[in-house]
């Protein structure tokens, strides 16, 4: 009997292609990634952790699915995940992330890559996964994600992203390798804003950044043209100062109205101490928003949040990095559901402990699994 959260799965997997032949298929497609995707929020890292999941709470399962034939090997799942459709795949997982109804107005999404790696197999000539995923910071969400073509690089494979996405009223953040006016105008196209840091790899532009500010510097005080804001935080042994000035674009500035929906200049100057070492950079930015400074400091703090939010939870409490499925599309999709499954624990608020301690929980405490299905269930 299909109930809960076995009908949410069944929902936005129904569509996916099964790419076996029809005789001999013991187990059901979908009865195969609700199984995986629940071994996975309850701390199975690899596929031979999934079988072994399955079969240490067969009794629990068979209240969602029928399992007619046993829980599958990992063999068995190892070689239907190798085969999926990668594409098919992502389109389900933004299909779940749609369905959540998230509203994104106003929200930082962070786009940025990762490399899986240990997802190299250098028997057959493959050189590690790398991904561009775009995560919404103050949700705690991985809206969707991209593979790079390994004979490419990140750039394409975010345009392809903000293109696939509904990003509609949200900021997006990137760093310096996608200040791309192709990519600006994209995120324009999607009715979202952009933040894009700005470095060496653009000379040109990051010469006119910097003359444009001193050339707003010398019309002071007699025009205020910059806004400033300054923030200090300190952790332990740490100590960094942050100096955030903003300004409108200048008009008909040489190099600068080439970039579609331009408003604003932002320069940042950051001092750390760590102990008696001090350093200090400056790093610019363009923006298509006005020149709030607290505002505009605020997000491109937040654009940093996905390391800590999501790759470092994904290295260090899902073993991403140390993961050794190599075989045809299976990286791929065993990411897709340890980012199902991250989402599922961001979202819970069933229990009040880590992503760890709840993924340790779910998988000791069938009560506490319950409850948790329960609620995702609902939203």
């Amino acid at each position: 009997m299909i109930t809960g959260f076995d009908r949410k799965v069944y929902k936005h997997f129904e569509n996916l292609t099964d790419p076996r032949v029809e005789r001999g298929l013991n187990h059901s497609l979908l009865d195969m990634i609700f199984l995986t995707l629940c071994a996975v929020i309850c701390d199975a890292n690899s596929w031979a952790d999934v079988e072994r999941f399955g079969k240490a709470k067969i009794d629990w399962f068979r209240k969602y699915i029928k399992l007619e034939h046993g829980v599958p090997s990992h063999d068995t799942l190892g070689r239907l995940f190798a085969r999926l459709d990668t594409a098919e795949f992502y389109h389900c997982l933004q299909s779940w992330v749609g369905d959540l109804g998230a509203c994104l107005k106003g929200e930082t999404v962070a786009m940025d890559g990762k490399t899986l790696r240990g997802s190299f197999d250098d028997a057959a000539g493959k050189s590690s996964v790398h991904f561009v995923t775009a995560w919404a910071s103050g949700l705690r969400l991985c809206l969707g994600y991209t593979v790079v073509d390994h004979k490419s690089n990140e750039i394409p494979a975010l345009q392809k992203l903000v293109k696939l996405l509904k990003l509609d009223g949200a900021v997006v953040t990137a760093d310096a390798m996608h200040c791309q006016k192709e990519t600006a105008a994209d995120i324009i196209l999607a009715d979202a804003d952009y933040i894009l840091a700005v470095k060496a790899n653009q000379p040109s532009l990051m010469n006119n950044l910097c003359q444009a500010f001193l050339d707003a510097e010398d019309l002071e005080p007699v025009e205020k043209a910059i806004v400033r804001h300054s923030k200090q935080e300190k952790n332990r042994d740490r100590f960094e100062k942050r100096e955030t000035c903003a300004m409108l674009c200048p008009d008909n500035f040489p190099g600068l109205e080439e970039w579609v929906g331009l408003k604003s200049l932002v320069r940042i100057h950051r001092t750390r101490m760590i102990g008696d070492k001090v350093s200090e950079e400056t790093a610019f930015f363009i923006t298509s928003l006005d020149p709030k400074v607290r505002d505009l400091a605020h997000r491109v703090r937040s654009h940093w949040h996905t390391e800590n939010q999501q790759h470092h939870v994904l290295d260090v409490t899902f073993t991403e990095d140390s993961s050794r499925i190599r075989k045809g599309s299976g990286p791929e999709i065993s990411g897709a559901f340890r980012r199902m499954a991250l989402n599922i624990l961001q979202q819970d608020t069933t229990q009040k402990d880590s992503i760890r301690g709840k993924r340790k929980r779910c998988g000791w405490d069938e009560n506490a699994f319950d409850k948790l299905l329960a609620a995702i269930s609902r939203n």
